[in-house]
């Protein structure tokens, strides 16, 4: 294999990831209302990564919680709007493992969906879970999709108090495609800030919907309770964006047809 070969992130990369969760340098606000603020990076000029940042200050739910409901993937297909399908696929270690994550874009783009390697750490009273792009010959693009790369998503979520705490959501994403204006508008000033308030939403209705589900099976917390196979890391490649198809959307108008409100 060549290039860089798949690897679990070590504390440096966690920390590094806070780093740049809290630093505004570089960074421009786009959206800021009611307790959430987004942000974009310009990156280079042609190319189709975006790197978006959103923060959302929350006065009624713990960082505990926040986290739950973050990792609680039974839970997530429950209330993400945006999610067609979401899964496991193996674990690597006690605190990172593989995934896949298919997901709604704004009509009439194509459906995109990802392959990820995600990890997690507590850090003091903080709670990081961030994930990049692999590739597993067992998961090829789907038909009809378009594959996308992560190339570092993830969030942070900072405890202010017993039940107040901060979430920061940042991503570098290569859509595979070049995206019309419009649809990079409508995400910085409509669905991120709508997402926000959806995983706050869901953090106030978690309680009583885990009591009546699996209510001690927390395997992010618990490793030991984790019935995924294991993975080994040989298995897995760094998922190149070139070897992807390309797509050109930037000339597609926005319709209405599909409910992506929040």
């Amino acid at each position: 294999m060549s290039g860089p070969s798949v690897t679990i992130p070590d504390d440096r990369a966690f920390a590094s990831f806070k780093s740049e969760c809290l630093s505004e340098e570089g960074w421009s606000v786009t959206y800021n209302k009611g307790g959430i603020a987004v942000w974009s990076q310009l990156l280079e000029e042609g190319k189709s990564v975006h790197k978006i940042k959103c923060r959302m200050v929350s006065k009624d739910v713990s960082a505990e919680t926040m986290y739950d409901v973050l990792h609680d993937i039974e839970y997530r297909k429950k209330w993400d709007t945006n999610v067609i399908e979401t899964f496991d696929i193996g674990k690597l270690t006690v605190n990172a493992d593989v995934g896949y994550y298919s997901w709604k874009c704004p009509n009439p783009l194509r459906n995109r969906d990802v392959v990820t390697l995600r990890s997690w750490l507590p850090m003091g009273k903080d709670y990081i879970i961030m994930n990049y792009s692999v590739k597993h010959a067992k998961y090829p693009p789907k038909k009809g999709m378009v594959r996308a790369v992560s190339i570092q998503t993830g969030y942070m979520v900072q405890s202010q108090g017993p039940n107040h705490c901060v979430l920061t959501y940042m991503a570098q994403l290569d859509p595979r495609g070049s995206l019309p204006k419009w649809v990079v508008k409508k995400f910085s000033h409509f669905l991120a800030p709508g997402a926000m308030k959806s995983i706050n939403k869901a953090c106030l209705k978690y309680s009583d919907w885990k009591q009546r589900h699996n209510p001690g099976f927390k395997p992010w917390l618990y490793p030991e309770q984790t019935t995924l196979p294991s993975i080994p890391l040989s298995e897995l490649s760094i998922q190149h964006a070139e070897s992807l198809e390309n797509i050109d959307e930037s000339s597609l108008a926005e319709t209405h047809d599909r409910d992506d409100s929040y």
